[in-house]
């Protein structure tokens, strides 16, 4: 399933900010914007392993306009990563 990401631009001396939506706590960040998307990836598949550990549910992925109207001052780039939910099989 697609799940929408939060990218905070970085800068030469700033890293990229990651923050997924829909996991509550999954942060990540990078130095580049492909190393934001990497590191992205693995935070969402270790958040998701813990989930299913705990037998947390797995939140399904929001819809692209309600995430492109979240704001807390900063200025996002929205993508979407493909994440495996083993509830659903893909």
């Amino acid at each position: 399933m697609q799940y929408p990401v939060l990218i905070e631009n970085g800068s030469e001396t700033t890293a990229f900010g990651v923050v997924f939506p829909d996991l509550p706590g999954c942060y990540s960040a990078g130095d580049t914007l492909e190393a934001a998307l990497l590191a992205a990836r693995e935070a969402a598949a270790a958040w998701i392993d813990a989930a299913v550990e705990a037998g947390t549910a797995i939140p399904a992925p929001s819809g692209l306009g309600d995430v492109r109207n979240l704001s807390d001052g900063n200025v996002w780039t929205l993508h979407l990563i493909d994440l495996d939910r083993p509830d659903h099989g893909t």
